[in-house]
């Protein structure tokens, strides 16, 4: 697999916790990084996904009104121990 070398400006403490999470797991700065953005990455295209997702629904008219869902919302707290 080729790699690409990616430079970024990061504040100086979050770069003392990247540095200090390497050594308790043993593993370089640049493994630690690649996880994260890795991680990132994959959270951004689900989030996306769920997105484009919740916009057809819209588009479909599969909508829940706003009274059911304050009335939905207000019952949250109750319980059978309520």
């Amino acid at each position: 697999m080729s790699t690409r070398v990616l430079t970024a400006h990061v504040p100086e403490e979050l770069a003392e916790r990247v540095d200090q999470l390497a050594a308790r797991l043993e593993r370089s700065r640049g493994w630690i990084v690649k996880q994260a953005l890795t991680d990132w990455v994959a959270l951004e295209d689900e989030r996306r996904h769920l997105t484009l997702e919740a916009l057809a629904d819209v588009d479909e008219g599969r909508l829940v009104e706003h009274d059911s869902m304050v009335s939905w919302a207000a019952g949250l707290g109750e319980g059978p121990n309520r």
